[in-house]
């Protein structure tokens, strides 16, 4: 994936030098010439870094940092004014409202391409400081955290257009018998590749995470229940596959799964969808365990 850079300058001379003086660094850039055009450009975009011009009629370049910084999806955007001005009250006011730098025009190729240099790779550390923050050590699946806003965002989503979302819980069975018989070490052995089999059973647009011991969990927007149940089929399947021999013994490690869609057991919260398949978990669980049981109301009745 390219870096992008959002340049935002009401001046089309500016937008012609930036794109000369950045051309070595490999950046994809992006132009508003105005207030509006950038903070919505912004918004679609998401890019890398913003280069946001401190003078510009209508509203300034600080107006704008004020209500990027606002905004929950560009706040953690880097911004770096640009501005002929060499006034230092303005630069401490840019400062304290959220930017991270200022380059003064008329631009130094070599400062300029040092100080976008610069922020992008504290942009990158940060990506991926904030990437390891979400993702459980163990699995290597997304940890629990995570979940619970990627659920509550896809709920939000398919509540506002109409379309379906299931969650897929998964009970790693008699895991604590497994633990005490071969150790913890093994434990650990069994939910890292459980974890491993359960993320490659899933698309891109879906979430594989770890919800706590023994359970994963899957979040699958636009998916409805007959569907989340046959990638649940698939992964109880592939749990089959499993080679797994502690101590020379080969052993069969199963998993039952409960499912639950948003529309077809009545409910709108998070809560409320992660307890529907909870219920048709534990189904699964009394029903002889290895297997798929489906939520169809509110109560959890499985089928």
């Amino acid at each position: 994936m390219s870096t992008t850079v959002l340049v935002i300058d009401d001046a089309p001379d500016v937008h012609t030098l930036l794109a000369a003086r950045l051309r070595p660094e490999g950046v994809q850039l992006l132009s508003a010439m105005g207030w509006r055009e950038g903070f919505d450009l912004a918004l679609s975009t998401l890019p890398d870094l913003i280069l946001l011009d401190v003078d510009m009629p209508e509203h300034t370049g600080l107006d704008l940092c004020r209500t990027l910084k606002a905004e929950p999806r560009t706040a953690d955007i880097p911004i770096i004014f640009l501005t002929g001005a060499t006034d230092v009250n303005t630069k401490v006011h840019g400062f304290d409202l959220g930017a991270i730098d200022y380059v003064t025009k008329p631009f130094h190729p070599a400062e300029l391409r040092a100080r976008v240099r610069s922020a992008l790779r504290t942009k990158r550390y940060q990506d991926l400081l904030g990437a390891r923050a979400k993702l459980d050590a163990l699995t290597g699946l997304h940890n629990r955290g995570f979940f619970d806003e990627f659920l509550a965002s896809a709920i939000a989503e398919a509540i506002r257009l109409e379309r379906p979302c299931s969650v897929v819980l998964i009970d790693l069975d008699r895991f604590k018998s497994l633990n005490d018989r071969f150790g913890h070490p093994f434990g650990d052995l069994v939910l890292q590749r459980a974890g491993e089999l359960v993320a490659g059973c899933v698309r891109g647009g879906d979430a594989a995470c770890r919800y706590g011991g023994e359970e994963l969990v899957l979040v699958l927007p636009n998916v409805d229940s007959a569907i989340a149940s046959r990638v649940a089929e698939r992964v109880r399947s592939a749990f089959a596959r499993l080679d797994l021999a502690p101590r020379g013994e080969r052993i069969q490690v199963t998993a039952s799964f409960g499912v639950a869609e948003l529309r077809e057991v009545g409910v709108r919260t998070p809560a409320e969808l992660v307890a529907a398949a909870d219920a048709a978990l534990y189904h699964a669980k009394q029903n002889g365990r290895d297997r798929v049981e489906i939520a169809r109301d509110a109560g959890a009745k499985a089928a």
